[in-house]
């Protein structure tokens, strides 16, 4: 998370949407930046407007413009896929070596989900609204509102990037992530224009 003061804007982290390579570009800029530890990091809106908000927005004198990036859903769920099939992971509870893409999505949607397709919910990282939403997959549109804002060039790193992997889901799995991720999609969906 990268608070802005000057700019009166906080980009939250959502995790899996490229907010490493934000962080890596933009840290030294911000005011202040919050990489540790992954809860505070990785801070859902709720949880900025119950904990953070009266802070940093000085008890509502000064309030804060929140922005995030979402990812496509399914192409969200490969990313955490790939990423945590990665060598350093072999053996630990969260890795995916050796299982494809669709009995991971199988398990991401079980109750509960096993640690390794435990990954949450981009709908509900921002249940309670943020005041801009970019595609991750039209992230020159974020960068260019940030540099608006801040009143700086900015050019983003590749940072924490999945490694290439297949993605490949059976037709009912794909069903049934679409039907139980609904609100996810439909978020997404809302950002189409």
């Amino acid at each position: 998370m990268l608070v802005f003061w000057k700019a009166r804007v906080v980009l939250l982290a959502v995790p899996k949407t490229g907010t490493t390579a934000l962080e890596a570009a933009l840290a030294p800029r911000a005011d202040a930046a919050i990489v540790n530890p992954p809860g505070l990091k990785h801070c859902t809106v709720r949880k900025y407007r119950r904990e953070l908000a009266e802070f940093f927005e000085q008890k509502g004198r000064r309030p804060m413009e929140l922005i995030a990036v979402m990812r496509e859903p399914r192409d969200w769920l490969g990313s955490w896929y790939r990423y945590r099939s990665r060598p350093q992971l072999d053996g630990q509870p969260n890795s995916t070596t050796g299982m494809d893409f669709d009995a991971f999505v199988a398990a991401h949607l079980s109750d509960p989900a096993p640690d390794f397709a435990r990954v949450g919910s981009q709908a509900q990282f921002l249940q309670g609204g943020v005041d801009h939403l970019f595609r991750h997959d039209r992230m020159p549109d974020l960068v260019g509102f940030l540099q608006d804002r801040i009143g700086e060039e900015i050019a983003l790193p590749r940072a924490n990037v999945s490694p290439a992997g297949r993605t490949d889901l059976l037709p009912e799995t794909e069903a049934r992530l679409r039907r139980e991720r609904a609100a996810d999609f439909n978020l997404w969906n809302s950002l189409q224009g």
